[in-house]
């Protein structure tokens, strides 16, 4: 069985360890087992996938013939980012629109050759939040604002792929919060050398699914759905994953693979979802404010960035209204670093 068509969708269960325990997760979302038979953590099956997945695939397909029998009952509370710790972190921004917003705000030019080559930044890797985990920040006044994105998770890909290549090196599709602190974006970015304290950790949906098991939402090497983000339960947007792109993941990967190689466990982003639709929202509070000073209002009523207890949402609702990667549902929790 080759690992290019497994349907798997993997979590990774909070268990007391850094890097929690990887679990199979059933189709529905509804019910797990535990991994630990092929594999201990979602790193070690990324590490051998060629060989590990199918194992795991010939488990699962067990499982759907028995209807999860003994399995038992998905929470996402319980559950960590997929891969709470990751070897890189590398994002790209290939959304048109969300390019043509964000550059206003910072009342700059669009980079030249953005849609010649992806425009991509290395965030950090190094603790990532899961589903319910809040967003800790220490100050309103940094501009807290959130970021409902698709990424992918590799294999190793090798220096020099194309993208046909690329294509084949991604093992599974995630949904992320890349939160942003606005407010020392400006700062950051004028010193020349790019983002650090303006990006804090990033936030996942729980359930890491492989691209044969989205079946045909996953075409054109993207995601072809609506994120679906909603703020303190009210609707803020949801726009298409797979419109008014630049590049796709297949492109994204081989860019980076230029000059170098990427390790399993790679995650790669292709950057805040926009669409120019007004009526799909916006999946970033910076977007709906820039267009809101397109349309006159005035400065004091623009929608206000993050407060402490705020709750966030994010969500992709596949064939049936069934969720594809569980939800991010997290609250805000502004407190001082001595005692986050």
């Amino acid at each position: 069985m080759k690992s290019a068509g497994v349907q798997l969708r993997l979590a990774t269960r909070k268990d007391g360890s850094r890097d929690g325990a990887l679990m199979l997760v059933s189709g529905s979302g509804e019910r797990w087992v535990p991994a630990a038979g092929t594999a201990k953590t979602l790193q070690a099956l990324l590490d051998d996938w060629d060989t590990l997945a199918p194992d795991l695939e010939r488990r699962r397909r067990t499982l759907d013939a028995c209807g999860w029998q003994g399995a038992e009952t998905f929470e996402a509370s319980r559950c960590m980012a997929p891969l709470p710790r990751a070897y890189q972190w590398a994002d790209a921004s290939v959304y048109r629109n969300h390019a043509r917003l964000i550059y206003q705000w910072r009342q700059e030019p669009i980079p030249p050759r953005y849609e010649d080559e992806p425009l991509v930044y290395q965030g950090g890797s190094d603790a990532m939040l899961g589903p319910e985990d809040p967003i800790v920040a220490v100050d309103e006044a940094h501009q807290i604002d959130l970021e409902a994105e698709i990424a992918v998770i590799t294999k190793d890909v090798a220096m020099g792929v194309n993208a046909e290549q690329a294509a084949d090196c991604i093992a599974l599709v995630v949904l992320l919060n890349d939160v942003s602190l606005r407010g020392l974006i400006p700062a950051e970015l004028a010193k020349g050398f790019g983002f650090y304290q303006s990006k804090p950790a990033t936030s996942f949906a729980p359930i890491a699914v492989t691209p044969a098991a989205l079946g045909a939402a996953w075409k054109g090497v993207m995601l072809d759905l609506p994120v679906r983000i909603t703020l303190n339960g009210e609707r803020f947007g949801e726009p298409h994953a797979n419109m008014e792109t630049v590049f796709n993941f297949a492109q994204i990967i081989a860019h980076l693979a230029r000059t170098r190689s990427l390790v399993a466990g790679s995650i790669i982003g292709a950057g805040t979802i926009s669409n120019a639709d007004p009526a799909a929202g916006s999946a970033c509070i910076t977007e709906a404010r820039v267009r809101q000073m397109l349309d006159g209002v005035a400065a004091a009523d623009l929608h206000p960035y993050l407060r402490d207890g705020d709750r966030v949402r994010l969500e992709v609702l596949g064939e049936a209204g069934r969720t594809v990667f569980g939800a991010i549902d997290q609250t805000v929790a502004v407190r001082s670093p001595a005692t986050s």
